[in-house]
């Protein structure tokens, strides 16, 4: 291609003069240095010198200063009054913190600032000033809201670029957050209104754009020689000179294929190529944070095979997500697009023992598991989520309704069974086996994340350790036998799943088993990360074994893993969320284990899913870690829950009571079957299985006993006869036990009864209210009852001792959140919060408009904790499907992958 001259390539004279609006972005110099110089041998309109040249007026539009379109532009009488510069800021581009690191949540934020709120603003002053000069086409370098601009007011548009930002601001996202993928959206709007790109070398995936031509380099003859240029410069002669190229293609790379006449020109974008490009920027908008992971290989291989500019041999391309899962056939299943289940297919992949040993010291946990499966069989993974207790929390084991979210981290496990002499051991288990004698099946298990915990990678076990003769041993037994060694203690909940299989569904295990936990799920932030590890590796083992377990019961049957085999007294929630739950739902269930008889109707049947809720589209919902350590086991939880199965006896002690004196009592009533109806609910009290089927109160001003005893309930009759505080021998002495099977009472601790008895029954009723007040209109007043309703549940655990510190702070924040906005007279952004799950630490739930400002607040908040505590809480955004949903994978090895080689 030869040089293109400034004189020998200008157009000839127009048949009439044109206006052009070119839009410049405001980041840096180079783009409005670029457009003095650009010019293109394909069209007789060019760009700011050339269009000058050619007799058009052209008004620019920029924050960049007018001293760098004037210094080097033509000054001659005919082109006088052809160049009007106007000031205007319209986007920023990207906030650097020195000269080479950008900052991406700064620069979202600034976009954020300049572009988003004053949107309406820049929409109208723009489609004003584009009348007022006549403009013929509007230009933009790549200014999105340009785009739309110029289509409200009818007048063609053209963009010119090897980048968009929606793309540059896509890694931003992925480096900090997905709060602001509005901004990225929006933009991609504006720029689907561009009529052309004008592609430069060098590009980046650009699919927002409806048609492109691809603009050739253009190469310009020397001005200056290299001596010259480096005495201007100061730089010595026999200085070497790094040039640093950012972003793109390598130029050299670019400028050998121009030289030997490759073709660079594509005329049309095609279909096939916008999905590409779409691809891609979905695919980096979904990557898990934190996961360094670059472009996918076929994108960079098409772009060789159509003939564009390719990328360089000498740049290494990092192996993609999608290349992650070549070495194994995937048998049954389904990935469903889900980033951390490919990762954890990648992480299999790079198991190899030769390799391992080859790069020096690596973590026991990857020694171990590089040596646990038998790469030439089959594997079983299953993928249970962690969740997000939206309301009901610890009402659950009193049978309260629930709302919960399936989060968007998850466990994974994978399972391999195989006969006890193929087994791969390792050298420990190998070790026993021969002094043992025999050929016992084994279970070997190992636990990714070991260093964050405090505790050991591995676990190993005979089948036999789980036998007491022919039958399974008890799970006080099994208790006693997972606590033996306290670094090891994690496995209760992973090879308690097998002795809960054998003791509740009488499954004989004969073949050894390999098990491998690769939780995402945050320990101890009280989002489920133990009911996620149960109920990943029951549904994996279920699925290697060919056991066909019904959703609801695979969650009933983990329950009693963590109940009985671990020694946690949860409810059922956590379970049913991660085994039952869909993406972007609330799973709606009724935490009952029995059918109930009341007020003559039977309740529910145990843990039943009412229904999925959707989540309405103008709210989101926000998890937020205190960084205080959450556990159920822990002594707060067992001893509320304590507390309120002795306000529950003590309800039932009363109401028998109170059924034996009315059936007596000679005062007036309405009628027989009126006074029989009223027995008969005292007497289904007197049994009451679960606090929440007392309703809280209701209003009756007649005063007859049996009306008070049908209408008030909780309050009229029971309330207060329930004190603040008992011992536990105090208890014990009068009403034997509190019947739970999970806990016991200690005779020496004193024991919260009154607060833990009232949540529940309140609760109850406020989870349903909430319920339905997410079918409510959409407006302020809707969001501001939900989130009445959360800080009431939040005060509520506090009264049962359930608070802390740290979660009560995050609940200020969002207060102080809401009621800022509220006295500016702005309509608030966040709503409502309240501490999770069992409490006393965890995380908080936030809720709020799906909204960009509600975003930002998060992020706020944040910092506003960090500077506090010096604790940056972990953001749970997002959602999952449950371990149902996702099903389970069934993989091999290729024959062709080197480790199946081995």
């Amino acid at each position: 291609m030869p040089p293109a001259g400034d004189a020998a390539h200008a157009p000839p004279p127009p048949h009439r003069r044109l206006v052009f609006a070119f839009y410049l972005t405001g980041h840096g110099f180079g783009h409005a240095t670029r457009a003095i110089e650009f010019s293109s041998v394909r069209f007789p309109s060019q760009v700011v010198r050339h269009l000058i040249a050619a007799g058009h007026e052209v008004h620019v539009a920029t924050a960049v200063p007018e001293f760098v379109f004037t210094a080097e532009l033509p000054r001659s009488p005919s082109s006088q009054g052809l160049l009007h510069i106007r000031r205007a800021i319209l986007d920023c581009g990207a906030v650097q913190t020195d000269a080479l690191t950008v900052d991406p949540l700064a620069s979202l934020l600034k976009y954020h600032e300049t572009a988003v709120v004053p949107r309406e603003s820049i929409l109208r002053t723009e489609a004003e000033w584009l009348t007022s000069i006549n403009a013929d086409l509007v230009i933009s370098d790549v200014v999105p809201v340009a785009c739309r601009v110029a289509a409200d007011v009818g007048i063609p548009s053209v963009c010119i670029g090897n980048f968009s930002w929606d793309y540059i601001y896509a890694e931003y996202i992925v480096a900090s957050g997905d709060h602001h993928r509005s901004i990225v959206w929006q933009i991609a709007e504006d720029y689907s209104h561009c009529d052309i790109l004008l592609r430069l070398p060098g590009y980046c995936p650009m699919p927002a754009f409806r048609d492109v031509t691809d603009v050739p380099l253009v190469v310009r003859g020397l001005r200056k020689s290299r001596s010259e240029v480096r005495k201007e410069l100061g730089i010595a002669e026999n200085a070497k000179v790094v040039v640093f190229n950012f972003g793109g293609q390598v130029a050299a790379r670019i400028l050998e294929d121009t030289a030997v006449g490759k073709k660079c020109i594509s005329d049309k974008f095609n279909g096939a190529r916008r999905l590409q490009d779409a691809i891609v920027l979905g695919y980096q908008l979904q990557r898990a944070p934190g996961r360094d992971v670059a472009i996918p290989d076929w994108y960079s291989l098409s772009e060789t095979e159509v003939g564009a500019c390719p990328i360089s041999e000498n740049i290494k391309t990092k192996e993609s997500t999608e290349s992650c899962f070549e070495d194994f056939e995937i048998l049954h299943g389904d990935l469903q697009g889900l980033p951390d289940t490919m990762s954890f297919l990648k992480s299999l992949s790079e198991f190899n023992q030769s390799e391992l040993k080859s790069n020096g010291k690596q973590p026991q946990e990857r020694i171990a598991a590089s040596v646990l499966f038998d790469w030439e069989e089959e594997m079983y993974i299953a993928r249970a989520p962690g969740r997000l207790d939206v309301m009901g929390g610890i009402g659950d084991y009193s049978g309260s309704l629930v709302l919960q979210l399936p989060l968007r981290e998850a466990c994974h496990v994978a399972v391999q069974r195989n006969h006890p002499s193929n087994q791969k051991l390792w050298e420990n288990t190998q070790a026993r086996r021969l002094e043992n004698g025999g050929m016992e099946p084994v279970v070997q298990i190992v636990s990714f994340g070991s260093e964050l915990s405090n505790r050991s990678p591995t676990f190993d076990m005979k089948l036999s350790d789980l036998m007491d003769v022919d039958k399974p041993i008890s799970y006080e037994k099994a208790r006693e036998f997972f606590c033996r060694n306290p670094s090891q203690k994690w496995a209760a909940y992973v090879a308690g799943t097998i002795l809960v299989l054998m003791t509740e569904l009488d499954v004989k295990f004969t073949d050894s088993m390999s098990i491998l936990v690769s939780s995402d799920v945050p320990e101890g932030k009280g989002v489920s990360s133990s009911a996620s590890v149960e109920v990943a590796t029951m549904a994996a083992i279920a699925a290697a074994y060919g056991l066909n377990i019904a959703p609801r019961d695979l969650a009933l049957l983990c329950q009693k893993v963590e109940n009985h085999v671990v020694g946690a007294p949860c409810g059922v929630m956590d379970q049913m969320t991660s085994a039952c739950g869909e993406a972007n739902k609330l799973l709606a269930m009724v935490c009952q284990v029995s059918s109930v008889q009341y007020s003559l109707q039977v309740l529910l049947q145990p843990a039943e899913v009412k229904e999925l809720v959707a989540i309405p589209n103008h709210m989101r919902f926000w998890g937020l870690d205190s960084g205080i350590r959450h556990s159920v086991g822990g002594g707060d939880y067992g001893s509320v829950r304590v507390g309120t199965y002795m306000g529950r006896k003590m309800i039932k002690c009363a109401a028998s009571d109170l059924a034996s004196e009315s059936s007596v009592s000679d005062a007036p009533v309405q009628s027989n079957d009126y006074k029989q109806n009223a027995i008969e609910l005292l007497k289904s009290e007197a049994s009451l299985e679960y606090l929440c089927n007392i309703p809280p109160h209701r209003y009756c001003a007649d005063n007859d006993i049996l009306q008070l005893h049908l209408n008030f309930r909780y309050e009229a009759i029971y309330a207060k006869d329930i004190p603040e505080v008992i011992t536990g021998d105090a208890f014990l002495k009068k009403y034997g036990d509190h019947d739970d099977t999970v806990t016991a009472i200690d005779p020496k601790r004193s024991y919260n009864v009154k607060a833990p008895t009232r949540h529940p029954i309140y609760e109850n009723f406020r989870v349903e209210t909430f319920k339905a007040l997410l079918e409510a209109a959409n407006t302020d007043e809707q969001l501001s009852a939900l989130g009445e309703l959360m800080y009431q549940c939040h005060y509520s655990y506090n009264a049962c001792g359930l608070g802390s510190d740290g979660t009560d702070l995050l609940v200020n924040l969002v207060q102080e959140m809401q009621h800022r906005n509220m006295s500016k007279g702005e309509s608030p952004s966040l709503f409502g919060a309240k501490i999770t799950g069992g409490g006393s630490g965890g995380s908080v739930c936030v809720m709020g408009k799906n909204c960009l400002k509600s975003s930002e607040e998060i992020i706020e908040i944040q910092q506003r904790y960090k500077a506090a505590t010096g604790y940056l809480p972990i953001l749970f955004d997002g959602s999952s499907p449950g371990a149902a949903k996702f099903g389970y994978l069934k993989i091999r090895r290729r024959p062709s992958s080197p480790i199946a080689a081995k």
